[in-house]
C-alpha cells in the first residue's frame, strides 16, 4: 500500500514537471505590435493569464486562446502592489505545477516594470521547470520613436519616479534623463493609484538641482488603442508640478548641458593611434 503512494507521488511530480512558463510582451499598441513567436505561444498555451492597460486586451486575446485569466482583478486601491505582485505570480506557477503550459502575457514588455514575470519566471526555473520570457515592444521603444530621441546620441538615463527621489542618484544632465509612472511618485508603500501635485513638488525640487526651471521637458504617454493619439506634453520643468498625469505618464529631461571631452582619455588614444603600425604590401601578400 505504501509502495502504490509513493508511485502516485512520483507520477504527480513527472506531471507536473512537464508544466512551463513562458512570459511574453503583447506590445503597447492593441492588436499591432504582437510578435509573431508571442502570438504562438498564446495560442499553444493551456491557460493564459494577461495583466493589461485596457479593457479590451481579454477580448482580443481570447480570440486567439478561449483560456483566458485576467490578473488586473488583483490591484486594489489601498492594497500593497507588492502582495498584488506575488499573487499574480503564484496563481501562474501554481498551474504550472499543475503540468500546464502557462503563459503570462503582459502589455509593453513583459520584463520592464511588470515584477510579477520576474518573480514567476525565477521561481519556476528554481523548481526545475522550463520558463523564459519573450521581448515585446515596451513603452520605451514607443518613446524613443514617437519623440525622435536616439540614446546613442548623448546617452540616456531611466529611472522609476518614486526609486528616484528616495535614494541619492548621480545625475548627468549633459544626457537625456527619463523617469517613468510620475503619477505616483512619492507612494512609498505602493498603496496608491495616484499622488497630487504636492508630491510632483518634490520630484521637482530634486531636478531643480540639476536643471533650470525653465529647461523645457516633455511629459510622455504612448497610445495604446489606434483611436487614441499619443501624449506629448511639452512645458517648462516647474510646471509639471500642476499637469494632468497618471500611472503611465513618462516624464522626459533633454539634456541642458553639452558633453564635455575628457582629454586625458582623448591624449591616450591618440598615442595608441600613433602607434599603430600600418602593414607592408609584402606583409599583405
Amino acid at each position: 500500500m505504501n509502495d502504490t503512494g509513493s508511485t502516485s507521488n512520483n507520477l504527480n511530480e513527472l506531471t507536473a514537471k512537464q508544466g512551463s512558463l513562458v512570459c511574453v510582451g503583447i506590445g503597447m499598441l492593441l492588436g499591432a505590435h504582437l510578435t509573431p513567436i508571442c502570438k504562438s505561444h498564446i495560442e499553444d498555451a493551456d491557460v493564459v493569464f494577461i495583466s493589461g492597460n485596457n479593457a479590451f486586451i481579454k477580448e482580443w486575446l481570447s480570440q486567439l486562446n478561449n483560456n483566458v485569466v485576467d490578473l488586473q482583478e488583483y490591484y486594489q486601491e489601498g492594497k500593497s502592489r507588492s502582495l498584488t505582485y506575488d499573487q499574480m505570480s503564484e496563481i501562474m506557477l501554481a498551474a504550472m505545477r499543475e503540468g500546464k503550459k502557462v503563459v503570462g502575457a503582459f502589455y509593453g514588455h513583459p520584463g520592464v516594470f511588470v515584477t510579477p514575470a520576474h518573480k514567476a519566471i525565477k521561481q519556476a526555473t528554481k523548481e526545475g521547470y522550463f520558463a523564459k520570457m519573450e521581448a515585446g515592444i515596451s513603452a520605451e521603444d514607443c518613446l524613443i520613436a514617437d519623440c525622435g530621441i536616439d540614446p546613442g546620441s548623448v546617452g540616456l538615463a531611466s529611472f522609476e519616479a518614486n526609486q528616484f527621489i528616495r535614494f541619492k542618484r548621480q545625475v548627468d544632465n549633459s544626457a537625456y534623463l527619463v523617469l517613468w509612472q510620475v503619477g505616483v511618485v512619492g507612494d512609498c508603500n505602493l498603496t496608491r493609484f495616484s499622488t497630487g501635485s504636492e508630491y510632483r513638488a518634490v520630484l521637482v525640487d530634486v531636478l531643480l538641482q540639476h536643471y533650470p526651471q525653465e529647461h523645457p521637458v516633455i511629459l510622455y504617454q504612448a497610445a495604446t488603442l489606434a483611436i487614441e493619439k499619443t501624449i506629448i506634453n511639452k512645458l517648462p520643468l516647474k510646471d509639471i508640478i500642476d499637469a494632468e498625469v497618471n500611472q503611465c505618464t513618462t516624464l522626459i529631461i533633454p539634456p541642458c548641458k553639452r558633453l564635455v571631452v575628457n582629454k586625458q582619455v582623448m591624449e591616450k588614444l591618440q598615442q595608441l593611434d600613433k602607434q599603430r603600425t600600418t602593414p607592408s604590401l609584402t606583409a599583405i601578400k
